[in-house]
């Protein structure tokens, strides 16, 4: 229904649905916030008004009114700017000041951190009219791959709200009361990083360990390799000014053969011949009764999930290890193998759109005859920051090719980075072995969530029901209709993160609020990379049929099982 108002002296008609926030943006007026939260790209708004920065006047109310949470009314006559607006908002930021430690030069959120800039924009000066002792020590605290420190906290609740609303797991939230709250975490925590995207502040941030691959790169004793993630090549850019979904491959790889790195390969490999064994897993438990629905295994915090969350459904998971961990443990054995390299010298560095990426490193159930495949795992943001560091821009960098042979890949491997991508890589590959043909371009069909997707898909005589999830709410919503009996699925496809790696808790944080528009933009920049490649199919890939040919034998092979496949266990008892 339609509503007369008046806001800053202009009348206008407005639905009555709508707040006084989101009638201000429609109109291009500025209405600062720091609680509220909108995030597009998984149909999420967190609106709580805990901070008040958003404050306004409504005439004929006495206290001020939080714009994102007051919804219209007919005959509103609103100010969004006022003096008193101003110096409330002033005031509001002031204290929360007052209980930061105002580190900004040596904090890594400096320059990103939006209680800065408002501060900035507000005016307000190094002298503070408040002051008093922090509330909580100015110290970081790690849970896996996730940095926490209580005296940056402005007690938003967008990290708790994203937590448990998108990601339906509850691993931090708020505890104590008064000036004592803290957002504490535990053992619930996937490390997915999706909390860290929506932090304001510093709050929460991502542990690096640029300073130990540097002193890596710095030992001429070691032989440093990188390989690099299918989403990656069109986030890195945004870092240097370059538009979301801009194919930096080229450039990406000089900067790493600048920075030191011995050799640049590709994670797409990995997935390639990720999909070579994950297809093969599929078609045999198929073909001779294998547990059913099988469920993808490269999502590391999809994997923590359900060894938390569903211990009594780990036969569902494929036994493939991730793209990442299987790129490692041939390059410690075939390439060190064919090139004569010592592996316990060699330094093996992935470029990850994810946290929980670091994490998954460490798994005991990854470890190589002793060895960890990867040494170290740095997200897109932690690169970013390390090429700078270099002295370099990106975008006016040469153009680099990968080393061979593990650089190159199909395109059914740059769709990995995109929610849909692994199970449609592994349907082109599944579709060749079992008719010789590829079933291309899968017709989704939102299913009982939007993000969740449902179709089915015939080849060589058998009939697939097949359903992708991502964010790890849904994930749960689709194992309990699996696990009840009410949906009979073939082939399930899990991402932790709404959108899938593109939109990783590693990746660049989307400018001004922009998510769904900056994911929209990689994804179309990784289907253009798909497009673009000759090889479109995992098993045409010259370098994965020589893989075999010279090394695993084939799909399945017993070698391929030591060294590509995994297992899970139980872990429900860290809850």
């Amino acid at each position: 229904m339609l509503k007369n108002i008046v806001m800053n002296g202009i009348a206008m008609q407005e639905d009555s649905s709508l707040t006084i926030l989101d009638v201000a943006r429609k109109h291009g007026i500025d209405i600062p916030t720091l609680c509220f939260l909108k995030k597009d790209d998984c149909n999420f708004t967190h609106r709580p008004a805990s901070c008040r920065v958003c404050v306004v006047e409504v005439k004929g109310r006495r206290n001020l009114a939080p714009a994102c949470a007051t919804y219209l009314e007919e005959g509103m006559e609103i100010l969004t700017n006022s003096y008193k607006v101003r110096q409330e908002r002033k005031n509001i930021v002031e204290l929360l000041l007052s209980n930061h430690p105002n580190a900004c030069l040596t904090c890594r959120k400096s320059n990103s951190c939006e209680l800065q800039a408002l501060s900035s924009k507000l005016g307000i000066s190094n002298r503070l009219e408040f002051a008093g002792p922090l509330s909580q020590e100015n110290k970081e605290y790690r849970h896996g791959s996730i940095l926490r420190n209580p005296s940056k906290c402005i007690l938003c609740n967008r990290c708790t709200a994203i937590c448990k609303e998108i990601q339906g797991i509850g691993a931090i939230s708020a505890s104590q009361r008064g000036f004592a709250t803290v957002i504490s975490d535990g053992h619930r925590c996937v490390n997915c990083g999706q909390c860290i995207q929506v932090c304001p502040t510093g709050a929460l941030m991502q542990y690096e360990d640029a300073t130990d691959i540097e002193k890596k790169l710095a030992d001429p004793d070691t032989f440093c390799i990188v390989q690099t993630a299918p989403a990656v090549r069109v986030s890195i850019g945004e870092g240097f000014g370059l538009e979301p979904g801009t194919d930096v491959s080229k450039k990406m790889v000089t900067a790493l053969r600048y920075i030191g790195f011995d050799r640049v390969f590709d994670t797409n490999f990995g997935a390639d011949l990720t999909i070579m064994e994950e297809a093969h897993e599929l078609v045999e438990r198929i073909r001779h009764g294998g547990k059913l629905p099988m469920i993808t295994s490269c999502c590391p915090g999809w994997v923590k999930y359900i060894e938390t969350q569903y211990p009594d459904m780990l036969d569902h998971p494929s036994s493939c290890k991730s793209p990442q961990e299987m790129f490692s443990s041939i390059c410690r054995t075939y390439y060190a193998q064919k090139y004569n390299i010592d592996p316990k010298k060699m330094v093996i560095v992935s470029l990850m759109p994810c946290t929980a990426k670091k994490k998954e490193i460490t798994r005991e159930q990854n470890m190589l005859d002793g060895l960890q495949p990867t040494d170290f795992s740095m997200t897109v943001k932690e690169f970013i920051s390390m090429v700078k560091r270099y002295g370099l821009d990106i975008s006016n960098l040469p153009d680099g090719e990968f080393d061979d042979p593990l650089g190159e890949s199909t395109g059914a491997a740059d769709i990995f980075a995109q929610t849909g991508g692994v199970m449609e890589a592994a349907i082109r590959t599944a579709g060749v072995w079992l008719d010789g043909d590829a079933p291309w371009n899968i017709n989704w069909e939102t299913g009982y969530d939007s993000g969740i997707k449902e179709s089915t898909v015939t080849i060589g005589g058998i009939t697939l029901n097949l359903c992708i999830a991502s964010g790890l709410a849904n994930a749960g919503k689709v194992l309990e209709r699996v696990r009840s009996g009410e949906k009979n699925y073939h082939f399930i496809e899990i991402m932790a993160c709404p959108g899938g790696c593109l939109n990783g808790g590693g990746q660049p944080i989307a400018k001004d609020g922009k998510y769904a528009e900056t994911l929209a933009k990689r994804r179309a920049g990784i289907q253009a990379v798909d497009k673009s490649k000759s090889a479109r199919i995992s098993c045409d890939s010259k370098s994965i049929q020589t893989l075999y040919e010279e090394f695993l034998g084939a799909p399945g092979s017993e070698l391929a099982h030591h060294l590509l496949h995994t297992s899970y266990a139980d872990d429900s008892e860290t809850i």
